[in-house]
């Protein structure tokens, strides 16, 4: 694991550019030390943990840089664990800048590399990985969703589940070495049903957090939904009205939108990702085709699909063009029959949406005008019940990073081998091998084993100064 620096290390914690405050943070053995050096107002050596003063930061030839707020904390009260200090300033480029020269030229004294105030924090026992690891979910959090999917992981409701998987296993493990070390006489410490009965129990919960990566990493990005359906059905219209705003082109000439448009919107806390289309036909124009290709492209990886159909009397027409679109089995999606308003048996288009919905086996249809904006709200409510309907499939933990679901992927491998070993009657010490990788690869989510190549991936996406 690496090695925790004992350099004092210094930066500025808020954004670049003009505000009101900026903030400067130091963390290490002499942070108290230094920054009293240059903090007129208080001794900030002898001032208790926890606390704010009020005072004036001079240069070496004794200028006033600025007036300021100075809150010390003092190890192992701090969010690195360490010494601390946080300098309040006024949000000037030149102030900020100035301080940074003053602190930087102590002995002692560093810029902090990208992620490291956290890095110490994770390595000085302040949290685990996997939560070191939010609080930089938690900074990119841009919606409600994302935002409560960043701090339930903070707080640890993962890591606490990982845990428990793993102290089931390791007793377990514990038997089966043993087992090992009194081989000659052919003695079982380990119940084998027992251990079968536990790997499938723990093997139905990784699995589940495995398959919640997809949504729950459309949470955090965004839920990817494409509008396709043929030309001139309204798609880029419905596209301007979800967002509110004219994005797409609309136009009664087939072919108008050749490439995806894409743009965002918040609905209730979630973040949709919305993606306008190509039509999808027959042409023998290249640019059309390509566009086309793409929007097969987008309607294979979003995570929900709306269809857009005109409001006909022939159903059945829209229920083959539907599946014609081969949506993936787990791929939510919703048929949308447009232009309700030039229909001329509008009286009957429930009919025709129940009729489409019950053959295509209850998949959520409903008759819009997107012109007229009658209905689009169901729309919108459509789109929050799939959403959450989804959530509710997988409860309320979610894997949102790519390294977790590995990890989660490759103690699942171990895991069915040391269940197919069962089965076969293998002996002890390779069901003890298959556990140990499980365990290797659970301890590694949350970062009791870890490398420095890993730490430093992971810590170098951070900004500067958290």
């Amino acid at each position: 694991m690496t090695a925790i620096s004992q350099d004092t290390i210094a930066a500025i914690a808020t954004p670049s550019g003009p505000g009101a405050i900026g903030v400067i943070r130091l963390s290490g053995n002499i942070a108290i030390k230094v920054a009293d050096t240059f903090f007129f107002g208080a001794n900030l050596t002898k001032v208790e943990a926890n606390t704010v003063h009020y005072g004036k930061i001079k240069g070496g030839d004794g200028q006033i840089i600025d007036e300021c707020m100075a809150t010390v904390f003092k190890a192992p009260r701090s969010y690195t664990k360490e010494n601390s200090v946080e300098i309040s300033c006024h949000g000037s480029s030149f102030i900020l800048q100035e301080v940074m020269k003053l602190l930087l030229a102590s002995d002692g004294v560093r810029m902090a590399d990208p992620g490291e105030f956290t890095q110490r924090a994770y390595l000085n026992g302040q949290f685990d990985l996997s939560q070191a690891e939010a609080v930089g979910d938690l900074i990119a959090s841009t919606h409600a969703s994302s935002h409560a999917l960043a701090m339930s992981q903070l707080r640890g409701s993962f890591s606490k589940m990982i845990r428990e998987l793993r102290d089931q296993l390791i007793e377990f493990a514990s038997l089966l070495e043993l087992e090992n070390d009194f081989g000659e006489e052919d003695v079982e410490f380990a119940n084998r049903d027992q251990l079968k009965t536990l790997l499938t129990t723990i093997l139905s919960s990784t699995t589940q957090l495995a398959n919640s990566y997809d949504h729950g990493n459309a949470i955090k990005e965004g839920i990817s939904v494409a509008i396709v359906g043929s030309p001139n059905v309204g798609k880029s219209t419905l596209l301007n009205v979800l967002l509110n705003d004219e994005k797409a082109i609309v136009s009664n000439i087939p072919g108008t939108t050749r490439d995806a448009i894409e743009d965002t919107v918040v609905y209730d806390g979630i973040k949709f990702r919305f993606i306008d289309t190509a039509g999808l036909r027959e042409t023998e124009d290249t640019i059309e085709n390509l566009g086309i290709e793409r929007t097969r492209q987008h309607l294979s990886t979003a995570q929900v699909v709306i269809y857009v159909d005109l409001v006909e009397e022939d159903f059945n027409s829209i229920v083959k063009r539907y599946k014609e679109l081969n949506v993936r089995p787990n791929q939510d999606s919703i048929i949308i029959l447009n232009k309700a308003d030039t229909f001329d048996h509008a009286c009957h288009s429930y009919d025709i949406e129940e009729s489409v919905s019950t053959l295509l086996n209850r998949t959520p249809t409903l008759s819009i005008s997107a012109k007229e904006r009658r209905h689009t709200d169901k729309l919108i409510q459509l789109l929050l019940e799939t959403v959450k309907k989804k959530q509710q499939l997988y409860g309320d933990i979610l894997v949102t990073n790519i390294r977790h679901l590995n990890c989660l992927r490759q103690a699942n491998e171990s895991l069915n081998q040391c269940r197919d070993g069962l089965d076969n009657g293998v002996t002890s010490d390779f069901l003890a091998m298959d556990i140990r990788h499980a365990n290797h690869q659970l301890s590694e989510i949350v970062g009791e084993i870890s490398t420095d190549n890993l730490l430093d991936s992971i810590f170098s996406n951070f900004c500067i100064g958290k």
